[in-house]
């Protein structure tokens, strides 16, 4: 099938997944453009319907694979079986169809999904006592990253805080007393409708990507944990 005119041959269409948590997502972006996106919070497995929601959303959208330029994946840090899913499939489909890939750190995501004049900063339950984080800032309209990723407890998250902050995930939710009592007058909160990282704020992220010609290797791409899985613990443990 063609493109019917929902873009112009020089823009690529991207099919973006997302599945680092509960609220999995999939969406088909072009520049300046949601084509399509959907998403389900469910506590099935991924893996149990993300194939059949991706033929089902280019079914809906009149698109096949031809018309695909890339593939975007959601890379984490979140759960780690749903990481492992999407960026498997997202690995075959990119092999498969011959297809680019674009790997999108999911705290970039969900950082890019608010729009304020505020420091930003999006946080991930990690589980433990913990919580995936970094810190943005908007400028010139793009939310740029302000240094490294961390995983730390939400005490020691306060700690580096000395200004207005709105923070943006399930992280939010889970430690909202906690870090408003850290931070009076500080802590801000955004919408809870934007809590869930999106799959088509993980597209719009890889339409830069590539404009900038920045893509993954479908045989070495690997899931941006920030911390060990307890599974690599043990097994580093046991070497």
């Amino acid at each position: 099938m063609a493109r019917h005119g929902i873009t112009t041959p020089d823009q690529p269409i991207i099919m973006a997944l997302e599945n680092s948590g509960m609220c999995g997502s999939i969406a088909l972006v072009s520049p300046g453009l949601c084509v399509a996106e959907s998403s389900l919070t469910i506590s099935a497995t991924h893996s149990k319907r993300l194939m059949g929601s991706i033929a089902a959303m280019l079914r809906d959208s009149g698109l096949d694979w031809p018309a695909l330029d890339a593939i975007a994946v959601s890379l984490g840090p979140g759960s780690f079986t749903g990481l492992r899913i999407s960026l498997a499939t997202a690995k075959g489909i990119a092999m498969a169809a011959d297809k680019r890939l674009i790997g999108i750190p999911t705290l970039d995501g969900l950082a890019a999904q608010v729009q304020t004049n505020l420091l930003i900063c999006p946080l991930i339950d990690a589980r433990k006592n913990q919580i995936y984080t970094a810190f943005y800032r908007r400028h010139d309209g793009e939310c740029q990253r302000l240094g490294s990723y961390m995983a730390v407890s939400p005490e020691e998250l306060s700690a580096q805080i000395k200004e207005p902050v709105i923070f943006v995930g399930d992280g939010g939710v889970l430690y909202h007393d906690l870090l408003q009592d850290k931070l009076p007058g500080l802590a801000n909160f955004a919408d809870p409708a934007i809590f869930f990282p999106r799959a088509a704020a993980i597209g719009r992220l890889a339409v830069r990507h590539w404009q900038a010609d920045i893509f993954l290797d479908p045989a070495n791409a690997v899931p941006l944990y920030i911390r060990a899985s307890d599974a690599e613990k043990m097994k580093k443990q046991a070497g």
